[in-house]
């Protein structure tokens, strides 16, 4: 194919976001997508999109692991199999990616977390922080740093919340835990659910400080800078694993793509399978990639600059099968791909109501909760409890769902008539508490290639070696207890129970998250990480591996805000320093 400047692998959030920021610089660009295209009309809309068989519990907009898995397995001594079923983690496929069926919810890191490992040393002490077990370590920037692209990827957005700290000032009703931001948000909060509302009083009557959780389902509709417009949200109670048909929700076919489809310096093919990043004979610089497109031919499209934004655990996988930086070794401690990988710690908390106290759970959406950060991060004093980080404890109800959000009580009958009787009795009176934590890394969790299952295309599989570390196993189970006060404490709540998730061993097929981390770390030293600050990888300069891939560790929140702004800083990076001098810019 003939030469372009930059080639993208992976076509989602986070690369149509770069490749926006680029577009008017000149620069030819291409974007290399595996799955299908697809847009909100027509392949979003109702009823069709409303289809929870397909999309929630078949995975219907998900990665297909007929073709491509990962395995899994806890520790090193056992033999990892393949995940044949998405359960745990969903990552996306398709034009947009997870960008698309994202609950948008829409939080900032706290200012701890990017220099996370000088934080618990000077509050803790080292030999408090060297017993817990976990790798952690700074970032290499800082949130200062960060803020300006924060704020303008909200604005972009057009995210409905309440800010809670402006230039340093606490601001009444908003989350006064979070990092000083420049100005409020653009639009306001989303209305308050019933569950919300009863969480709220019972958290205030305990002393914790309410907020609305942020959004990008939109309370209003609303006008970005530039120029696309996006709706109210119509709270249909369809946005996990669903597209939104109503243009209300950020994502890349409402804020990036219609700028990009319409340049002629961006072209976007799709059914190609990237099979490796090419180097020259010095292993120092890319020249470009090689893809299978959809007939099956291997095709090499050079290229001056690679844009690696693929799901997370794929950017690893890739950078491992195109042998880029040192594969890390658990047993020496060293190398660093496939370093540090995280997830995310989590549990539910459920409170059973009287057949008047209705919550109307279907009357739902993405991100139109009420929570608090009074046990997130580090926003309390761990010295007594032995581990650090902690979760942000969230009332909300994203849809209730016929087939997947029936919450019963404990002793109900797993089928028939025991079980019907209960789901009639108990839909749309029960109140639902979220616990969604930190991730630290360890030693003993990583990333690395399977020896021996292999994709469609014959390439090996990334293996996971992952459990929960004992310090996030400490930290779920006192944050639960805290959401279990405060559901006891919710009026009229007759009755509690929880499920932890974030404990031995992982489960691979209960859903969690979709918030899987590290594995190609950011950091100052080339020996403990892949990317420096602008996520450009050490040992190939003209490649940058985007993502949360990145992260270090995994903070207490949903981490698409923070894969963002860290990827509009790096675009920042590329059009005004590293096109003007091509090279490493740390």
């Amino acid at each position: 194919m003939k030469e372009v400047d930059i080639v993208f692998v992976g076509f989602g959030f986070g690369s149509s976001l770069v490749a926006k920021e680029l577009v008017n610089t000149g620069l030819k660009m291409v974007g290399l997508e595996r799955g299908f295209p697809r847009f909100t009309s027509p392949d979003f809309q109702s009823p069709e999109i409303h289809d929870e068989l397909r999309f929630a519990v078949r995975k219907g907009m998900m990665q297909d692991n007929v073709r491509e898995a990962i395995t899994l397995r806890h520790s090193s001594d056992e033999t990892a199999l393949p995940v044949r079923r998405w359960g745990a983690f969903l990552p996306g496929t398709n034009l947009g990616g997870s960008g698309v069926h994202w609950n948008g919810q829409m939080f900032r890191f706290q200012v701890k977390d990017f220099v996370w490992k000088t934080a618990m040393i000077e509050r803790y002490g080292k030999s408090f922080v060297d017993a817990l077990g976990v790798t952690i370590q700074d970032w290499g920037l800082t949130y200062d740093e960060v803020e300006p692209y924060y704020d303008k990827f909200e604005y972009l957005c057009g995210a409905s919340g309440k800010a809670g700290n402006i230039k340093g000032k606490i601001q009444p009703g908003g989350n006064p835990f979070e990092g000083p931001r420049s100005r409020e948000y653009p639009t306001p909060p989303l209305k308050e659910q019933y569950n919300g509302a009863l969480f709220r009083k019972a958290a205030n009557d305990l002393g914790y400080h309410p907020y609305p959780q942020p959004a990008v389902n939109l309370s209003v509709a609303y006008t970005n800078p530039d120029g696309l417009k996006l709706n109210a949200c119509v709270y249909c109670g369809y946005c996990e694993r669903f597209a939104c048909e109503h243009y209300a929700k950020a994502s890349p076919q409402t804020i990036t793509l219609p700028i990009l489809l319409r340049s002629p310096n961006f072209e976007l093919r799709t059914q190609c399978q990237v099979a490796r990043i090419n180097v020259d004979s010095s292993g120092k610089k890319a020249t470009g990639v090689t893809y299978y497109d959809a007939a099956g031919q291997e095709i090499f499209q050079p290229a001056s600059l690679v844009i690696l934004s693929m799901f997370p655990i794929n950017n690893v996988r890739m950078l491992l099968l195109s042998k880029l930086g040192k594969p890390y070794d658990p047993k020496a401690g060293t190398g660093v791909v496939g370093r540090n990988y995280t997830y995310q710690t989590t549990s539910n908390v459920w409170s059973f109501f009287d057949e008047d106290v209705n919550m109307n759970p279907f009357m739902g959406s993405g991100a139109v909760g009420t929570m608090i950060d009074d046990f997130s991060g580090d926003n309390f004093d761990h010295g007594p409890y032995g581990f650090i980080g902690g979760a942000y404890i969230l009332a909300a109800w994203t849809g209730g769902r016929p087939i997947e959000q029936n919450p019963l009580p404990p002793g109900t009958p797993k089928w028939g008539k025991g079980w019907k009787d209960a789901v009639r009795r108990h839909y749309g009176h029960v109140g639902q508490i979220l616990c969604h934590g930190t991730s630290m890394p360890t030693r003993a969790n990583y990333l690395d290639l399977d020896p021996t299952y292999r994709d469609a295309w014959g390439l090996p599989l990334l293996r996971m070696t992952f459990d929960f570390p004992e310090n996030d196993v400490k930290m779920i189970r006192f944050v639960t207890d805290r959401a279990a006060e405060i559901s006891k404490a919710m009026p009229g709540a007759r009755q509690v129970s929880n499920r932890i998730y974030g404990q031995r061993p992982f489960d691979v097929a209960v859903y969690q998250s979709t918030h899987n981390c590290g594995g190609a770390i950011m950091g100052t030293d080339p020996s403990t990480s892949v990317v420096n600050k602008y996520q450009q990888c050490w040992d190939v300069p003209n490649v940058f591996s985007l993502g949360a891939s990145s992260f270090p560790h995994n903070g207490t929140y949903n981490y698409t805000n923070t894969v963002m702004t860290l990827n509009l800083l790096a675009a920042d990076a590329i059009r005004n320093r590293y096109l003007k001098n091509p090279g490493p810019l740390v």
